[in-house]
């Protein structure tokens, strides 16, 4: 039989990155954790975390982790199934479910869905993990997530992947800072020299879009505003321009805080939510909840 009081003692360390606040979410001492990881490890003959901070999983690591919380999954919808056996509504028996999400689409209509899976099951609590659209894929493929709503509509090896909508992305700027730059038009010359504002190092929208535009490659200058909503809030007030998803600055352009430096150039970026095939039941609710959100409100995707 397997030691899940030690199997839990190292997703926490993964999940919480340190031996010392995964004692705190345990309710054990850093010792009592680090005992029963050593015991893992010597039991599984290999390392299975790297110290460090934080402390990552190896891929052995990694692959009792995914072990752990689809039993925890199993177990919470057991409880629900009999409730007889006690335990099922307790915060220390609560299951987590780790998901990877881009930015945009959290600060747009993802929200939404957590909140709706978040109402219907309250043994469940959501670990959601930022990370561009073009990267959230590696992260289930590592096993670091058992979901990801990705631009790849590959499915990852044992994973199934269904398609959400389109975020429709627009370039746009502040009246003052398409006056100043674009002058004379929106080319390579003009955004050779014009401030753009990117995400993150990930962020590849702004190039995406300069090299449809003008096809070819040009290297811009840029801002680094790793917020969607201060990124929008930056072109509003003058920084530089940038790609926004079109519900979110929807009001900025009606009202002239912003303007669309090509009117009618959205790039368009789809999205797709993957999930475990072989998914438990709390999974696929939550993947449902995703689905509703994703077609429906004022973010609704195309």
């Amino acid at each position: 039989m397997l030691d899940y009081a030690a199997l839990n003692a190292l997703a926490a360390v993964v999940r919480e990155g340190s031996f010392e606040r995964a004692a705190r979410a345990l309710h054990v001492t850093p010792s009592a954790v680090s005992q029963r990881v050593k015991a893992l490890e010597e039991r599984t003959g290999g390392a299975l975390l790297v110290r460090g901070q934080p402390c990552v999983a190896t891929e052995a690591g990694l692959q009792l982790c995914r072990h752990v919380e689809r039993v925890g999954m199993l177990e919470h919808e057991l409880h629900e199934a009999l409730p007889a056996l006690g335990m099922g509504g307790e915060a220390g028996e609560r299951v987590t479910v780790r998901v990877a999400v881009n930015a945009d689409s959290l600060a747009t209509w993802f929200i939404a869905a957590a909140a709706a899976f978040a109402s219907q099951e309250e043994g469940a609590l959501l670990d959601l993990t930022v990370d561009d659209q073009d990267h959230t894929a590696e992260r289930l493929r590592s096993g670091a997530v058992l979901a990801a709503v990705t631009a790849l509509a590959q499915p990852v090896a044992g994973c199934n992947s269904e398609a959400l909508g389109t975020t429709h992305y627009v370039a746009a700027a502040s009246p003052g800072f398409v006056r100043r730059y674009f002058e004379k038009g929106v080319g390579a010359r003009t955004l050779a020299n014009a401030p753009s504002l990117v995400f993150d190092r990930k962020d590849r929208l702004q190039t995406r879009w300069v090299r449809r535009i003008c096809h070819r490659n040009v290297e811009t200058p840029r801002h680094w505003v790793p917020s969607s909503t201060a990124f929008v809030d930056a072109a509003c007030a003058g920084m530089g321009w940038g790609m926004h998803p079109a519900s979110m600055v929807a009001d900025a352009i009606r009202e002239g805080r912003l303007v669309e430096l090509v009117p009618g150039s959205t790039l368009p970026v789809p999205l797709y939510w993957q999930q475990a095939r072989a998914a438990p039941q709390l999974l696929k609710k939550l993947g449902a909840a995703v689905r509703a959100a994703a077609t429906s409100g004022p973010h609704a995707l195309a």
